[in-house]
């Protein structure tokens, strides 16, 4: 039997990403928004819906960044409304382990898989700097493996208040005249947290709400084979995405894990096209509609660390180097690059060997995953990462809000289910019935 994909559907981000100057784009805030996008992937089968957190605006220079699309409502709160108006479709949302308490996580997720009837769905985050801490009372700059310490024992904890109603647990037993019963007061003593109490929220329909993990780290590796359900990652090629894969697996037996208790599935957008040459045109316009100058100079300025407005982002890259030492221009941005300099030399030597401008240069250092050609081809190409161990799934970020998911529904999905590899009906009610399910 060939393995069954998983897909998830991203709402588009609060970034470049989203085509937002688009006329089909719609709003980013509105609820008729978020419906589309959740009764579509309903509606093709999906495994979940997927919402980001944005703890803080993105900055540059000191000024909000105006070329991305900003503001969202609130994950949780969105994520309640959908459960209303969808059935099946597993709702995911991330929420930080850096900024926010394991008590108030708890309750938020648990509550939402209650009134979901078993569909809920946490990505765990670790937030990198202080400056989005600037938002909260705690604040603070946690290096990253106090990071991870952190967000360790915040699961752990999240786990133990979940499981912390027992499973015969009664809540309003009209026969014996009380309100509840069952209830173990819940202490928890460790290095990050001290919580004596009761938990409000009786046990979930899932028990345990499914748990995805978002980071290529080692140290992020590492957490999601101990801990998570999923794991939320981003790779280029097929070749990469077995290594990944490989790596990853290996390391859940350590852990008393078998292969099939996690889930990989990374990031991806999606091209369609009548014919293949049509779908690469489209996605050649899609990516310079993404990164327009202003981006790309700005994206430069992200590890130069210096003002390179004078700069034409359709010319070469700037001869001068980054500066090393300087404070960073971008806030809000995970930022990779340890080494400017040894960033910088890579970039130069990929622009010399490709001839690239400063605009070409970034579309081509910050493509995702993508799946271009024809609906058959965009099928093809996804059982293929599924079969050949790249992947168990993935989850698709569209870049229109809110119709941008329509055309692979319509047009992918049949594809999928004639080659045996998808579902064509919800056999569960439970997004960890849908995950896990043979």
């Amino acid at each position: 039997m060939p393995k069954q994909v998983k897909l998830a559907a991203h709402f588009p981000g609060v970034n470049n990403t989203t085509v937002w100057s688009d006329p089909r784009s719609g709003s980013q805030i509105d609820f008729s928004s978020f419906e589309h996008l959740a009764r579509t992937a309903e509606r093709g089968k999906f495994d979940f819906l997927f919402l980001a957190e944005g703890l803080r605006l993105r900055e540059h220079a000191g000024k909000i960044v105006d070329s991305d699309v900003v503001g969202r409502p609130n994950t949780t709160t969105v994520l309640a409304a959908l459960s209303a108006v969808t059935t099946r479709l597993g709702l995911a949302g991330t929420l930080s382990s850096t900024f926010n308490e394991p008590y108030e996580v708890a309750r938020q997720v648990a509550s939402i898989d209650h009134l979901s009837g078993g569909r809920a769905a946490w990505n765990v985050v670790t937030s990198p700097d202080g400056w989005t801490g600037q938002n909260f009372r705690r604040g603070g700059f946690l290096k990253r493996e106090d990071r991870y310490r952190r967000a360790e024992e915040f699961l752990a904890t999240v786990r133990e208040l979940w499981d912390s109603w027992a499973p015969g647990a009664v809540v309003g037993d009209k026969e014996n005249g009380v309100f509840a019963r069952g209830i173990d007061s819940f202490v928890h003593s460790g290095p990050q947290f001290d919580i004596r109490g009761e938990f409000t929220v009786p046990r979930t329909p899932q028990g345990q709400p499914i748990v995805i993990q978002a980071g290529d780290s080692d140290e992020g590796r590492e957490f999601a084979a101990k801990t998570a359900d999923v794991i939320f990652s981003r790779h280029g090629s097929l070749e990469s995405g077995k290594e990944f894969y490989a790596d990853v697996k290996r390391r859940l037996p350590a852990h008393g894990r078998e292969p099939g208790e996690l889930l990989i599935m990374p990031a991806a957008t999606f091209v369609l096209g009548d014919t293949e040459e049509d779908a690469h045109e489209y996605a050649r316009e899609i990516r310079y509609q993404q990164v327009r100058p202003a981006t790309a100079i700005q994206f430069l300025e992200q590890v130069w660390s210096r003002d390179l407005s004078a700069y034409d982002a359709d010319g070469p890259l700037p001869e001068i180097n980054p500066d090393p030492d300087a404070e960073p221009l971008t806030w809000g941005r995970v930022r990779h690059e340890k080494d400017p300099l040894a960033v910088a030399a890579k970039w130069r030597a990929i622009a010399e060997e490709k001839k690239l401008s400063i605009r070409e240069l970034v579309i081509e250092v910050t493509a995702r995953q993508q799946f271009v050609g024809t609906a058959r081809q965009v099928a093809e190409s996804i059982d293929e990462y599924v079969q050949s161990d790249a992947a168990d799934g993935f989850v698709l970020v569209p870049h229109l809000t809110p119709g941008g998911l329509d055309a692979f529904v319509d047009d992918v999905v049949p594809h999928l289910q004639d080659r045996g590899v998808f579902r064509t009906g919800y056999t569960g009610d439970t997004l960890r019935e849908h995950l896990f399910s043979r």
